[in-house]
């Protein structure tokens, strides 16, 4: 995902199949028996705003355009071509582009679109296909104007050079334009409510600027990985960069759509620049040296413990706190099922006996941890107690499938925190590790089989996991289980991480509050050996498969929560992984330089979309450095 909120496969942000209810664009003509245009599209209720909103409540339409603002980046880059899966693409590029529609940050329903690219959408009852029009008005950086064909030509591209994306959009059939300034998707289903919102979430590029000629003469090649500063239609533009370093966007004073509803009081810095850092611990110490301006603290840790230095002490750096109700996640050691060794659930059971997550919750993170119990954590949609009603009813559907607990235990992670219940955990590990068929000997696990211990290789990126690996890797040495930790640069873990070359790793997956099509790809079959996928754990079960489609062709909200606790169930009782921990609220502390809508949306901390340079504020601070 590019943007959090923008592309919801990789970011997690999902539409739900609800009951469709829209606001028609007054005076729109539409062929009889024909589905009318609209300016925007939900999937649950009505959207908030109508065609006639000049702005959206969580803005402040009187923001200044002025300042600039630095974000620290992770892991380096080394293209800007955001289409094929290769390379580190830029961060910030998501400025430059734009959807044909995009969500509001403060609705409940967040399948929610409005026009951005385009000014309008339809769809038919069945939604076996969709229409968008383009807005006139839309433009790229050098003036010319957005085209159906910019948008076919897109599509086209990123299915046949991102195989993510072509696995995404598996059920379209054909893009095609409608006159002059409408593009058609149609499918190859009925009644998948999400496919059309899915549609309006797609990148657009300019065809004419990727089939042309750069500074020296030579044709440019979307297929390949390019430093080449791109041309865009969004609020910025790139102004400077340096790879695997820094790279600056700069407000684009002509701007299309800046009287667009969804954009006004947005866009309000002349500068967004993105800082590379390559480690947790040198990026806190360039924040507190005011080296960037905006800091999202992750580690409960460094939260709890490291934030007594003289800027805090004297105001110029505030902290703040805001509640995150817009997902969920599952996070965890993620264990490769393509790995002989994790094959027997009675292994992968027995790893989560030897996570204490109370200890070390209690002793690195202060308590501001939550344990994961569910693949929805913090949201209506994790599971809970035994199955009934509509979800009794969908579970029964695979019965013969599933672990039998589904239906008779409520899933519930061992609980740790003193000795005795760790050594009681780890007697049960082992229990579970000779049920599998291993054996205790000499202190050691061993595979009979082979006459070896059984060892796990956790890969990770960052000395901070070490926090919460090294307890976890002392208790599996407790019962003989040899665990070898291996640090990698960013760009090795990545490229382990894609030719699934790992054991066990860290991983999170973010979840919507409408999960939909995106649960293929993060568990489906047909996923599992995509290397471009997000099915990390090379999952593979009909049962598994056949909840994921309950969850796309429901009819409505209760059906969907219904087959997303069933899914949840079936998940963890398979027990693909070790669940870790979360935390329902997004801790930031910045340089006292900038200002903030007094009603912040419900859903997103909008930063730095709707915030501004505050220069008052900005006096009493200091200049950045």
């Amino acid at each position: 995902m590019i943007g959090r909120r923008a592309w919801k496969a990789t970011a997690a942000i999902a539409v739900f199949a609800g009951v469709l209810s829209v606001t028609a664009l007054a005076a729109l003509p539409a062929k009889a028996e024909e589905p009318e245009w609209h300016h925007a599209s939900a999937l649950n209720g009505t959207p908030k705003y109508a065609a006639d909103v000049p702005h959206f409540d969580y803005v402040n339409p009187e923001a200044p355009k002025a300042g600039s603002v630095r974000l620290a980046s992770r892991g380096g880059f080394d293209t800007f071509n955001i289409v094929p899966p290769k390379g580190n693409i830029a961060p910030g590029i998501q400025n430059i582009y734009e959807n044909l529609m995009e969500p509001s940050l403060d609705e409940d329903d967040i399948s929610a679109q409005y026009g951005a690219l385009a000014d309008a959408v339809r769809f038919p009852d069945d939604y076996s296909w969709v229409e968008y029009r383009l807005n006139p008005e839309a433009k790229w950086h050098d003036g010319e104007p957005v085209t159906a064909e910019d948008v076919i030509w897109s599509f086209e591209k990123w299915i046949e050079l991102n195989p993510q994306r072509k696995f995404y959009f598996q059920n379209v059939t054909s893009a095609e334009p409608v006159g002059d300034s409408v593009v058609r998707f149609t499918f190859d289903t009925i009644g998948n409510r999400e496919l059309p919102k899915i549609m309006g979430q797609l990148f657009i590029l300019p065809k004419h600027w990727w089939e042309g000629t750069n500074e020296k003469g030579e044709k440019r090649d979307i297929s390949k990985g390019s430093l080449e500063a791109p041309l865009g239609s969004g609020q910025y533009r790139i102004k400077d960069f340096s790879p695997n370093r820094s790279v600056t966007y700069e407000r684009v004073e002509d701007y299309w759509g800046k009287d667009l509803p969804i954009r006004v009081g947005t866009g309000n810095f002349d500068e967004l620049r993105y800082i590379v850092f390559l480690d947790d611990s040198v990026q806190f110490e360039a924040f507190k040296g005011d080296q960037y301006d905006y800091h999202v603290e992750r580690s409960s840790s460094q939260w709890a413990k490291r934030y007594n230095f003289p800027a805090i002490e004297d105001g110029r750096v505030v902290k703040e706190v805001f509640p995150d109700k817009s997902s969920g996640v599952m996070q965890g050691f993620f264990l490769n099922l393509r790995r002989d060794k994790f094959r027997d659930p009675d292994v992968r059971r027995a790893l989560n006996y030897a996570y204490d997550f109370e200890t070390t919750n209690k002793i690195v993170s202060a308590n501001l941890l939550k344990r994961i119990n569910s693949y929805f954590s913090g949201t209506e949609l994790a599971s809970s107690g035994l199955p009934e009603g509509k979800e009794l009813e969908i579970l029964e559907e695979v019965r013969d499938q599933v672990p039998p607990e589904v239906f008779t235990e409520e899933f519930k992670n061992p609980i740790g925190g003193d000795p005795r219940k760790v050594r009681t955990n780890l007697r049960e590990a082992v229990n579970l590790f000779r049920k599998a068929g291993y054996e205790l000997k000499d202190r050691k696990m061993i595979d009979p089989a082979t006459g070896e211990q059984l060892s796990i290789e956790f890969l990770y990126r960052d000395k901070g996991a070490e926090r919460t690996l090294l307890p976890y890797a002392k208790n599996l040495e407790a019962i003989g289980v040899k665990p070898i930790l291996r640090i990698v640069d960013p760009s090795q873990f990545i490229n382990r991480i894609r030719s699934r070359d790992f054991d066990a790793t860290t991983l999170a997956i973010g979840q919507s509050l409408s999960p939909g099509n995106e649960q293929r790809e993060y568990w489906g079959t047909e996923a599992a050996d995509n290397p471009s996928s997000a099915n990390y754990m090379g999952i593979k079960n009909p049962a598994v498969d056949h909840l994921i489609d309950k969850i796309i062709f429901a009819e409505d909200r209760e059906t969907l929560v219904a087959a997303t606790h069933a899914l949840d169930r079936v998940l963890l009782w398979n027990h693909y992984l070790v669940p870790q921990f979360y935390t329902d609220e997004t801790r930031t502390a910045r340089w006292n330089r900038f200002g903030h809508p007094e009603e912040m949306p419900e859903f997103s901390t909008g930063f730095p979309a709707i915030w501004w340079y505050d220069q008052a504020l900005a006096d009493k601070t200091g200049a950045a450095r």
